[in-house]
């Protein structure tokens, strides 16, 4: 069976351990619910941050809601000058059998402006 990376990010509205755990965990459930995902499927997941999110790991979300094992892994993205502030992005690795074309990348909130390229093929959230 393939392995699958299916991405997400949304912006989190401040650094507070409840803001980057609920936003991760708004994130997480709809990159699920939109790809119909088993978390008995997902091989990884890796979690990162800007550097301006720093309160708590997001990753926590994600053992709150019973992934217990499930490999995961916190880290911040690069302190690009200009990039999006305050914004949470996740990477699943699942095993499945859908094709390229069939997976759909998720971005909530402000992150809906990072890839706009992707058109009908990413499942966007206003917010």
């Amino acid at each position: 069976m393939p392995v699958r990376g299916i991405r997400g990010a949304t912006t989190v509205s401040k650094n507070s351990k409840d803001d980057i755990i609920d936003a991760a965990r708004e994130l997480l459930t709809t990159m699920v619910e939109a790809n119909d995902i088993d978390p008995e499927d997902v091989a990884s997941a890796w979690f990162t941050t800007t550097i301006d999110l720093n309160a708590e790991f997001p990753a926590v979300a994600a053992r709150q809601m019973g992934w217990t094992f499930v490999p995961l892994m916190c880290g911040h993205e690069m302190g690009v000058p200009g990039s999006l502030p305050l914004c949470l992005r996740i990477l699943l690795h699942v095993n499945t059998e859908k094709g390229i074309h069939d997976v759909h990348h998720v971005y909530l909130r402000g992150a809906r402006a990072l890839r706009p390229d992707l058109g009908s093929s990413t499942h966007s959230t206003a917010r």
